[in-house]
């Protein structure tokens, strides 16, 4: 993929010192990206040039703002081949979930471009005679997004999508895991004309995170964060942001379970099972992580879905269509080969896949599993799944809500009333009836409780995140004071 550039101040730029950093291919360990080692100096600077930039942007109109986000989706979309490409060397991406990544992307740009006439506020009837008071929504400032490699083109464009709509600056850090990828979201935004220093960009090694991080959120004009990532790194975003007093939205891991109801129509369960689990070989933060399945009907269920995983083609993504590429590192397969190891000692089945000696890990099915496997409560974040039989309803609830995590569910059943009654006793911040729990739309509510984070993207609940609400009022008549 070459060499990439920082971006602060609508200039590229290597980093202070001239360092940088490798990013190898998870199959073959060849160089795919050299990038630049980005230092705190740096990451100050790309601040500062939002925060320069915030001044005029901030007083840009709707119409203005809404075409160049439109121009940028159309600029996402003609590099579609390009980020195939790069997603492929960076992370072992299968070129369906590149595509995938690019058209929701583009999406998102376009209906953050539409959110920009939504930013409004409200009439508040006041007290005080001719006074006219009026909650006003307003631009925050300073918005520093951190996106992940496992979604990289929608989780980079959702960094900074709905902070440009409502008329703030951002400041991007790429995943040092896929920095070519998210340097082609930057490439998009400048090619639509933003003007210098709207959005900038940072990367950095993975040894100076931290401080790059630190320097980001502690800068006074950072006015608003938001993270996507994993609950481990969340809570640390969170004590940083709470020690700086930065507002921020965390999206973090997920153990997404999916309830198979007696009355399940199997066709519907297993489709929407084999898709939520083994979507980007299971590295979505909504992946179906659980599929818990009434006992009643668990035999055919079991059978059909194990023949269904069993055919998903797996191989790299660079040589050919495939289902399943490469997961992002050997680090994840050892560790659910340690999973495995662990179920099955404990009276786990193997129903189809197993262990892997390279990230080319195939889609596993592990029956009955119970709650003192590790698999039961850890997120895999790979293609291996835990099947876990429960006796009812309630039995079905409990292991649902059995989790730290709470981000995305689903629930399937022929009866749809009951079905919805069952999603809504599960505690999670997303819920589908009848559907995969990988589901995402640009306007709708995003996020998680639990472990999986707080704070909302998507639609308005973007406006709310990224936005200041002003109490101004104005008095139109002549007001009697006491003294």
């Amino acid at each position: 993929m070459g060499t990439i550039s920082l971006l602060i101040g609508g200039q590229g730029r290597q980093a202070a010192g001239g360092g940088t950093f490798e990013r190898r291919n998870p199959l073959d360990g060849a160089v795919a990206t050299t990038a630049p080692a980005a230092t705190p100096a740096d990451a100050r600077a790309a601040v500062e040039a939002a925060a320069a930039a915030f001044v005029e942007w901030s007083r840009t109109g709707p119409g203005r703002r809404r075409d160049l986000l439109a121009r940028a989706a159309d600029a996402l979309e003609a590099k579609s081949s390009a980020f195939a490409d790069a997603m492929a060397a960076e992370t072992g991406a299968s070129a369906m979930w590149a595509g995938f990544n690019v058209q929701l992307a583009a999406g998102m740009l376009r209906e953050a471009a539409g959110l920009t006439t939504q930013v409004g506020g409200e009439v508040i009837p006041s007290d005080v005679p001719g006074n006219l008071a009026m909650g006003l929504r307003v631009p925050a400032g300073v918005v520093v997004g951190m996106a992940p490699w496992n979604a990289p083109v929608i989780l980079g464009v959702r960094a900074v999508a709905a902070p440009l709509a409502c008329g703030n600056t951002v400041v991007l850090k790429g995943s040092e895991m896929c920095p070519a990828t998210h340097g082609l979201i930057i490439e998009a935004l400048q090619e639509a004309g933003l003007p210098d220093g709207v959005v900038n960009f940072i990367t950095n090694a993975p040894s100076d995170a931290a401080a790059v991080v630190e320097a980001l959120v502690a800068h006074p004009a950072t006015r608003r964060v938001n993270f996507t990532g994993s609950t481990r790194v969340g809570r640390i975003i969170a004590k940083l942001c709470a020690e700086h007093l930065k507002p921020v939205v965390l999206e973090l891991g997920g153990k997404a379970p999916l309830v198979v109801l007696d009355d399940a129509d199997l066709d519907v369960a297993v489709n929407a099972a084999a898709f939520g689990a083994f979507a980007n070989s299971g590295q979505i933060c909504m992946s179906t992580e659980r599929i818990i399945v009434d006992e009643r009907i668990a035999d055919a269920f079991v059978a059909r879905l194990a023949e269904k995983a069993s055919a998903l083609p797996v191989g790299d993504p660079r040589q050919g269509p495939v289902v399943l590429g490469s997961v992002v590192d050997m680090a994840t397969v050892h560790r659910c080969n340690e999973m495995i190891d662990d179920a099955l000692a404990k009276g786990a089945t193997l129903l189809c896949g197993g262990k892997s000696d390279d990230t080319l890990m195939p889609a596993t099915l592990l029956d009955r599993v119970t709650a003192d496997m590790r698999i039961y409560g850890e997120e895999t974040f790979a293609p291996v799944k835990a099947i876990v039989r429960v006796a009812d309803e309630d039995a079905a609830v409990a292991c649902a809500n059995d989790s730290a995590y709470g981000l995305s569910a689903a629930v399937i059943g022929a009866d749809v009333a009951r079905a919805l009654r069952v999603a809504g006793r599960v505690q999670s911040g997303i819920c589908h009836v009848n559907g995969p729990t990988v589901h995402d739309e640009p306007q709708m509510p995003f996020g998680g409780v639990k472990d999986s984070g707080y704070g909302r993207f998507g639609g308005k609940a973007g406006i709310e995140a990224f936005t200041e609400l002003r109490w101004v009022t104005v008095q139109t008549s002549p007001r009697e004071y006491p003294f």
